[in-house]
């Protein structure tokens, strides 16, 4: 996706002619069925007009350039990108990160500076650190840039209101590195630009280079688990950008002070489906645990997460791999950094039905975890509660924190790496099941990612084998709606999910004694090729990724037209910790489907078994018409969604 592309000659005179932030505006909302901000479109109307001059100047006319240009997998977008050949006849491509910064400050992390942003002063990334990312990612994933006859592509930023003295903190000695991959223009160096681009692009025809990006395919993402193996043995693969980076600096700045500092810190990092919490966590302990040697451990609140891990890590790297309820018996501060992933999972305290009477405690699980650690890292998204002893929050971590005077640090991962990249896709799930107002009232076709409806669980089971025989991962889901059977006495699994016709087993029971051949133990359902043969629950799905999911979207949750919403129904509900709760019910078994159905990367394919739940997408879709709202302009489309939205 990207919102501009054409000539630099065509966007010079849209520059000139003041219409450059109107096309990205109207394509912006064409795209993303909500308006941006002001501040992004004064930033487009200074930073373009700024680079329209540059490319002028440089007398870069026959080009090909992209404006917003989305990266493969992810909802993060480049300024811009400027293509064409140099002068030994090579096809390039040239990434210009564009800043409206003025002034910056030094940072103690790694690749970051500070400024004022958002209201406030801020660490961000250095903007070498920030575009040498991009190159980097676009150079694992999209096949114009490793691919045979390659293009070779470049990075640069250009901070057109910044007057930088010599020795300023951009480019200070610890960005030298940062600085020779991905060099910094000011406003003072207009005619250095200038020779950079010239360098690389100085021979035009960028129309051909700029098609055979547009038409190149992306390389299917890699897995998390994949990347987990990868990672422990030292061989690190997953490219981390903006915030994700931002994130891992601050808790590795964090390690390195807390080791001394007598004050512990805690570090929250808040994220929904797909924003990379997993991918940055993996990445702070392989490099916490082995280039510089702290004690380092993960820990999260699943099995099913933590023994696949462990399974795919082996013995080398195994046993820093724990549990929330490991430390009961722990020394204080025995731990320098621990990672917390799913942090949503904490309990109110590591009891659980096979702890003795006499080992039994009421130190609450949070206090265990941060008295155990110099640094805790908190991996959360409050969205993904989906049982009533799951306690963990934003707000109680912090109390907890700022009752025993930790220093706290607070992020937000934004970016969207699953879901094909489509922020559009999680808005429209948070906003179809009543978690939050998004902008994203109905499902929008054109997306990248590949949402359907299916006719019958078959079609589902179908599709979902299909793209398995394709070679993608996928796997089948459903809502906890039907008993989960111990298998027989011969280890095979009964077929619990029934539907007319259709049977399939649940995945086994973390209890389960004996299995038959080729059916995968619980905590191994995502990572075993032999799952796709079994439905997989909420709590062995949790955690995972796949690039395809089906889902069975049972009658413990169904939408009434005339009642206005949801109705919760806990009697086709099997979930028996679940069905316990009183008034969270109806927002766990919201969360239950806002997990499943976020689950894939690619694709998600849907089977409502509720014939008028299934038909609210096509409801709301035909009231719009019906109010006449596709000829509308499009701020008053915008007003009708939102307006379908609160009704």
């Amino acid at each position: 996706m990207r919102l501009y592309s054409g000539t630099t000659a065509q966007f010079i005179k849209d520059s000139t002619l003041n219409q450059i932030a109107d096309k990205l505006k109207l394509a912006f909302f064409n795209y993303y069925r909500y308006n941006p901000s002001p501040n992004e479109l004064n930033s487009w109307r200074n930073s373009l007009r700024a680079t329209s001059q540059v490319l002028q100047h440089a007398n870069l006319t026959q080009n090909g350039i992209l404006l917003e240009y989305q990266l493969p997998l992810s909802s993060k977008r480049l300024d811009a990108m400027i293509c064409g050949k140099d002068s030994l006849g090579n096809d390039n491509a040239v990434i210009l990160e564009l800043k409206q910064w003025d002034h910056c400050n030094d940072s103690d992390g790694a690749n970051e500076v500070m400024t004022f942003l958002g209201g406030a002063k801020r660490d961000v990334l250095h903007p070498s650190a920030q575009v040498g990312q991009y190159k980097a990612y676009l150079e694992d994933s999209h096949t114009a840039f490793y691919e045979g006859n390659k293009v070779s592509l470049s990075a640069c930023s250009y901070l057109h209101n910044y007057s930088a003295p010599a020795d300023d903190v951009l480019f200070s000695d610890k960005f030298t590195s940062l600085l020779q991959v991905a060099p910094v223009f000011t406003g003072d160096h207009v005619e250095e630009l200038s020779d950079y681009l010239k360098t690389k692009l100085d021979e035009g025809d960028g129309e051909r280079v700029l098609g055979r990006i547009e038409e190149s395919k992306y390389r299917p993402s890699k897995k998390l688990m994949e990347h987990v193996g990868q990672v422990i043995k030292g061989q690190p693969q997953y490219v981390l950008l903006d915030e994700q980076l931002v994130v891992y600096d601050r808790v590795y700045a964090c390690a390195k002070k807390g080791f001394h500092d007598k004050r512990k810190s805690v570090v929250i990092v808040k994220g929904g489906p797909g924003t990379g919490k997993s991918v940055v966590a993996i990445n702070l302990l392989a490099d916490l645990y082995l280039k510089d040697q702290f004690n380092a451990q993960y820990a999260t609140g699943s099995k099913a997460f933590t023994e696949t891990l462990r399974e795919v890590i082996g013995k080398r790297g195994a046993s820093q791999f724990k549990y929330f309820n490991s430390y009961t018996q722990a020394e204080y501060n025995e731990i320098d950094v621990l990672i917390c992933d799913e942090a949503h999972r904490i309990r109110k305290t590591s009891n659980n039905m096979y702890t003795p009477a006499a080992k039994r405690s009421d130190v609450a699980q949070i206090e265990e975890i941060i008295n155990v650690a110099k640094v805790a890292v908190f991996f959360i998204d409050d969205n993904q509660i989906v049982r009533p002893d799951e306690i963990g929050s934003v707000r109680y971590i912090k109390e907890y924190a700022q009752k025993n005077e930790c220093s706290l640090f607070e992020f937000e991962l934004e970016a969207q790496f699953r879901c094909n990249g489509s922020d559009g896709f999680v808005n429209w799930i948070n906003n179809t099941l009543g978690i939050q107002k998004t902008a994203n009232v109905i499902w929008d076709n054109k997306e990248a990612f590949d949402f359907r409806i299916m006719s019958s669980p078959e079609a589902l089971e179908q599709a979902i084998h299909q793209k398995v025989d394709e070679g993608y991962t996928a796997r089948m889901t459903a809502g906890f709606c039907w008993p989960w059977s111990l298998p027989d006495t011969k280890g095979n699994l009964v077929n619990d999910v029934t539907i007319g016709s259709y049977q399939r087993p649940w995945n086994a029971k973390p209890d389960a004694k004996k299995l038959a051949k080729d059916i995968p133990r619980a905590p191994l359902w995502a990572y075993d090729k032999n799952g796709i043969n079994q439905v997989g629950c909420i709590y062995t799905a949790q955690g995972f990724e796949f690039d395809y999911v089906g889902v069975i979207f049972g009658q413990d949750l169904v939408y009434r037209f005339d009642k206005g919403g949801w109705i919760a129904n806990k009697e086709a509900s099997f979930d028996t910790t679940v069905k316990r709760s009183r008034d969270q019910f109806v927002d766990l078994v919201k969360n239950t489907y806002r997990v499943l159905l976020s689950r894939g990367m690619k694709g998600c394919y849907v089977y409502f078994l509720d014939k008028e739940t299934a038909l609210l997408h096509s409801y709301i879709e035909c009231c719009l018409t019906a109010l006449g709202i596709p000829s509308l302009t499009n701020r008053f489309r915008q007003l009708a969604l939102i307006w379908a939205s609160v009704c």
